[in-house]
């Protein structure tokens, strides 16, 4: 049951990434891949706030099924890593490197950023 639960939040963070990327590419027009960025460091928050429940307390189930499941099928290294080359054949390195980088830059930040809002919130009880 616990393997479907997973596939299941996969498969609606999969859905979400798709929206999300849609509709910012919708408005924003641009050689640098920001949907993806966006969507990267929001799960990379996400996941650090469920960390922080979990490590303040919270279930094991939710991490299971939030940070794996629904991050997992949300957030997307890989095609980060096929935009950056992309724009490396397209003899774009600035932004090649600003995307690499800066996207695991943010995304570690991000992630420290959700464990730190749990750790405020938890202090706070």
């Amino acid at each position: 049951m616990t393997f479907l639960l997973v596939a299941l939040c996969g498969g609606v963070g999969a859905m979400v990434r798709f929206i999300v990327d849609s509709l910012i590419k919708a408005r924003w027009d641009s050689d640098f891949p920001a949907a993806t960025v966006i969507i990267n460091v929001s799960g990379s928050y996400l996941i650090g706030l469920i960390t922080g429940a979990t490590a303040f307390g919270g279930a094991q189930s939710w991490h299971l099924f939030v940070a794996v499941g629904f991050c997992g099928g949300y957030t997307t290294f890989s095609a980060a890593m096929v935009e950056t080359v992309r724009l490396i054949q397209a003899q774009r390195i600035r932004l090649a490197f600003l995307n690499a980088f800066g996207s695991l830059a943010m995304a570690i930040a991000a992630a420290i950023a959700g464990i730190a809002t749990v750790a405020g919130v938890s202090a706070l009880w």
